[in-house]
């Protein structure tokens, strides 16, 4: 097995130039693909509500939730730094709450917690965790939790006013001791010129090349998910293998092909 990857990790790979390859994990069967397959971050994000629970959005996925799911992905992995999703209200209404949801997902498994955005509580927090040992991970740009304020799933930072907002928030997140961050749905020559801004490791969704890294939902890239999105690839059609091995499997059990004497006691 490889060196397992940490925190400090992140940042001398930036330093070396060394992109970071990160993807989200629901489960246990999963965790052991991407662990053998090299992944070095592995995210329990709260896009478990899109692609496990049945949600629209982000926002009701409970932290609960995203223990039960952390634990999993945990027993299945070592080589691979673990990162749990704060999911929404579990953090930026009070700092001994923040800090309080982080530590039962530590407890749960996760070496790192990932929360999203700037706001004053929210840095006070980061401030505090990480006082604590809980290394925290920084989102900025589109921020699902945030999909009702932005009206949509729209990209950020279009104009001016809003790359000088994020450059704001990026050098906030540094200050408070985030030791890396997501940027998500940003154009790609605003996430270049903010990677080159800061020492954090950038690990892109939907953000360019220019990233020190890539983050992408497990779903997305495997072709699981109904929908395609622009700023993903999927790299397999499972979604359409397994509906043909499913309907197979029915016409067999109809056809009383299956089971045969080699799959008989």
């Amino acid at each position: 097995m490889d060196e397992k990857v940490t925190t400090r990790s992140l940042q001398k790979w930036k330093q070396e130039g060394r992109k970071i390859v990160a993807v989200t994990a629901y489960d246990n069967p999963s965790a052991k693909l991407a662990e053998d397959a090299g992944i070095d971050v592995i995210l329990v994000g709260d896009s478990v509500g899109n692609t496990m629970l049945g949600y629209e959005t982000t926002v009701p996925v409970s932290l609960n939730e995203v223990l039960h799911h952390l634990k999993a992905v945990w027993r299945g992995i070592e080589r691979a730094l673990l990162v749990a999703d704060m999911p929404f209200l579990s953090y930026g209404v009070s700092v001994e709450d923040t800090i309080y949801n982080a530590g039962k997902l530590m407890q749960a498994g996760a070496e790192a917690v990932k929360l999203e955005g700037a706001s004053p509580i929210t840095l006070a927090a980061m401030e505090s965790m990480v006082e604590l040992g809980i290394p925290v991970m920084a989102h900025l740009g589109f921020t699902p939790q945030s999909v009702h304020q932005f009206g949509g799933f729209r990209v950020q930072g279009r104009s001016e006013e809003a790359a000088d907002a994020l450059m704001n928030a990026l050098n906030a997140v540094e200050n408070a001791g985030a030791f890396a961050v997501v940027l998500e749905l940003i154009p790609a020559d605003l996430a270049e010129r903010l990677t080159q801004a800061t020492a954090l490791p950038t690990i892109g969704i939907g953000a360019g090349a220019g990233c020190d890294g890539q983050i992408q939902v497990w779903h997305d890239i495997l072709g699981l998910s109904e929908e395609t999105y622009k700023h993903s690839k999927p790299y397999v059609n499972l979604r359409e293998q397994i509906g043909q091995a499913l309907q197979t499997y029915v016409r067999e059990v109809k056809e009383k092909q299956f089971p045969t004497k080699e799959q008989s006691f």
